[in-house]
């Protein structure tokens, strides 16, 4: 938005902020060339859109729109099941696409990252605004579709600067240009800053990010917490939100919710589902050596409804034979037969570092360390041959039946498309070759 020449002085800090366009349904389209074009909806297997094609987009599909929905509206919608192993695994090349350039990588999420350049001009023989418009065009060569890219001094205007020109838009905010991007951006606009903050800042007058960026200091910490006077800080070009670069080692809570199709009345089938999600919860708090001490039971039912209900343990555990058997009273005080139920879920909370119980009269202790021996074992046969090779008798029928049947049960291509040597349960980490092909 300015014809002066960048300098050091424009960028203090060069951060990057990289999103994908549309990423779920972009790597459909990249994986196929006959969907190049046309309008692709991700999340058939769940009945509601998860992502969308920018064709689909222009004909009205939003996200979490029904199937039906979808289909009236654009009876031409491609629609597929969702392919999170392929995702995943593009989405690894993304983060080591970034890192040719600099380790300083945050992987925000699945499709977007940031990434810290600053100091790196004189190395890479690059300007910033360079380095960021090299590595768009090596990501969108290379994994066949395209990423919006933002360069700014902070994490905060790096964001608003990768969301300026979507899809496939690059867009540089120096330092003494902020005041001419914040203005023309809504307040509530702003990452960080939700519904409810935003009607209290309207309420005070402040409209634009720039309004809320000209605030007094001393107004900003009266009236706001200090996640946002961070926010604050940034958009006045202050660095003071890190890149998050480590590998996650802990958690607070751990959720596992999953939605099964067709919808279902029957009891034992809506709690078997719910212990595999219980399973799933236990072996990723083992992973991180933590016990919960309580737990939200989930259940969704077809027409959205969210019942819960918390459970508290007698000691913190990591085990599913403790939990099991601790939700059943909850789980049946929420089922109801007249419902039809399309999800369950639990969110184990209270996380601690996972420590022996201390003695008891109940031989709890002994107990304890059966449980342990058994889940080193448990584990270790799931490293090598797949998670659920020994699962619950409870989780007995959501095994035996898939997670999605009837028309919305299409495996992924990259399930039917098996390399050799490898299993429905056990694959190798590569995708089908996907992006385009460089002479």
């Amino acid at each position: 938005m300015s014809d002066v020449p960048f300098t050091l002085a424009s960028f203090p800090k060069a951060v990057i902020h990289i999103d994908g366009d549309a990423f779920f349904a972009s790597c459909e389209q990249s994986r196929d060339p006959q969907l190049q074009g046309k309008p692709v909806v991700t999340g058939k297997e769940r009945g509601i859109a998860a992502s969308m094609s920018y064709e689909a987009k222009a004909r009205g599909v939003t996200r979490g729109m029904r199937l039906f929905e979808i289909k009236q509206l654009c009876p031409e919608a491609i629609i597929l099941p969702s392919d999170y192993e392929t995702y995943s695994l593009l989405s690894a090349r993304l983060y080591s696409i970034v890192r040719r350039y600099t380790p300083e990588v945050e992987a925000y999420s699945i499709d977007e990252c940031f990434c810290d350049v600053t100091g790196l001009r004189r190395v890479l023989r690059l300007s910033y605004p360079e380095m960021a418009q090299q590595m768009k065009r090596e990501l969108d060569t290379e994994l066949g579709f395209t990423f919006s890219v933002g360069l700014a001094p902070t994490k905060v205007l790096a964001k608003i600067a990768s969301k300026w020109q979507k899809p496939s838009g690059f867009t540089a905010i120096p330092g003494r240009d902020i005041h001419l991007f914040l203005n023309q951006l809504p307040v509530g606009k702003v990452w960080g800053i939700g519904s409810n903050t935003a009607a209290l800042l309207e309420k005070h007058g402040v409209m634009t990010a720039l309004d809320f960026a000209r605030k007094d200091e001393l107004w900003v910490k009266k009236w706001l917490t200090k996640p946002f006077y961070e926010t604050w800080q940034e958009l006045n070009g202050r660095s003071v939100f890190p890149l998050i670069t480590a590998e996650k080692s802990t958690y607070h809570s751990i959720q596992k919710v999953k939605t099964f199709t067709p919808p279902s009345r029957n009891r034992d089938f809506v709690f078997s589902q719910l212990s595999k999600n219980i399973e799933n919860a236990c072996i990723k708090a083992r992973k991180y050596k933590l016990a919960a001490k309580g737990a939200l039971i989930l259940l969704k039912t077809q027409a959205f409804r969210m019942q819960w209900m918390e459970v508290k343990f007698s000691r913190p555990t990591a085990f599913p034979q403790d939990i099991v058997p601790a939700i059943k009273p909850v789980f049946t005080q929420l089922f109801q037969g007249q419902e039809e139920y399309r999800a369950t879920g639990i969110v184990l909370t209270k996380l601690q570092e996972d420590m022996m119980v201390q003695l008891d009269l109940f031989g709890e202790v002994l107990r304890a360390e059966k449980l342990t021996k058994v889940y080193q074992a448990v584990d270790h046969m799931r490293e090598h041959y797949g998670k659920h090779t020994v699962f619950l008798g409870s989780s007995l029928l959501a095994q035996k039946f898939a997670q999605h049947l009837g028309d919305r049960g299409d495996e992924p291509q990259r399930r039917r498309q098996l390399f050799r040597g490898e299993t429905k349960r056990q694959r190798l980490g590569i995708p089908m070759l996907m992006g385009k092909l460089i002479d």
